[in-house]
């Protein structure tokens, strides 16, 4: 009787690990299919991010830099190439496209999976205005620190009083985005460079007119805002020129209220009067 117990239940014993090997194997089987459809989506979701996607979407742009220009001018602008599909867009002809806007100077176009194109656009910055012919009329343009010359769109000739300016350069009827000519291109670093000054000088400053001389050289007439006096200077403007020319104003006014020119060019001050401007009275001045 008990070896038969003992049998029955070792009988037992093998039948329930068999069961039990048979659950954990149906067990494995289920987990190794799940990973194999899981897999399968995966592959599939990666093929449409990567393949699919970028070739049936149309780019997504993000633009960053810009100031003067809005961002629907722009999309204007590369226009021939923003309705293409991710794997057609072409980075070179977008930079292209965004150059040929003379107030752009630099740009920099990037694409990321897998619709997006990222363009940062650095604009160029007026430091002085001037006046062309364009279709019969006389337009203000504005010009860089490179001589450079762009139609402004953020209206600073108006709003900026730090922005001077310059007459006398012959640019007229050039086209935007050319430069003025090599020689007045050092007045224009030497503008941005006053500009850059914690004093604003060319609030008083009305006009900066430009008198080309022989042999490339060019002098310069200064009108300052609150007075009728002209002054007459060197090509060489600086925070030491513009502070001496007001000093100069200041002292020669007071003596002369009838002062037409004020001349600064050989180191002294030399000033001639409305009344008798054939008469030129010569002085030294001392700061």
């Amino acid at each position: 009787m008990s070896d038969f117990v003992i049998q029955g239940f070792e009988n037992f014993e093998v039948h329930g690990r068999r069961k039990r090997k048979v659950v954990s194997e149906s067990k494995l089987n289920a987990i190794k299919i799940f990973a194999a459809i899981f897999g399968i989506l995966l592959i599939c979701e990666l093929c449409v991010y990567f393949f699919v996607v970028p070739c049936l979407d149309k780019v997504e742009i993000s633009w960053t830099g810009l100031s003067a220009y809005s961002k629907e001018t722009m999309s204007g602008v590369i226009m021939p190439c923003a309705n293409k599909k991710f794997m057609n867009f072409s980075t070179n002809e977008a930079k292209s496209l965004l150059m040929s806007v003379p107030g752009v100077e630099s740009v920099k176009v990037s694409k990321r999976f897998p619709n997006k194109v990222y363009i940062h656009v650095t604009e160029r910055k007026p430091v002085a205005m001037t006046f062309v012919s364009a279709n019969g009329r006389t337009v203000p343009v504005e010009i860089d620190k490179n001589g450079v010359l762009f139609n402004g769109t953020s209206f600073s000739a108006n709003s900026d009083t730090s922005l001077p300016l310059i007459s006398g350069i012959p640019v007229e009827n050039i086209p935007e985005g050319m430069r003025i000519p090599q020689k007045y291109r050092a007045l224009m670093e030497q503008i941005d460079q006053i500009r850059s000054l914690s004093q604003n000088y060319f609030a008083a400053v009305s006009e900066i007119h430009v008198i080309p001389k022989e042999y490339g050289n060019y002098e310069l007439v200064l009108y300052p805002i609150h007075s009728q006096t002209r002054i007459l200077t060197g090509r060489q403007l600086s925070e030491e020129a513009l502070q001496y020319m007001m000093v100069a104003l200041d002292v020669v006014n007071a003596l002369e209220p009838d002062v037409e020119e004020i001349d600064l060019r050989y180191g002294s001050v030399t000033y001639r009067t409305k009344s008798d401007t054939l008469h030129q009275h010569t002085g030294e001045f001392v700061e």
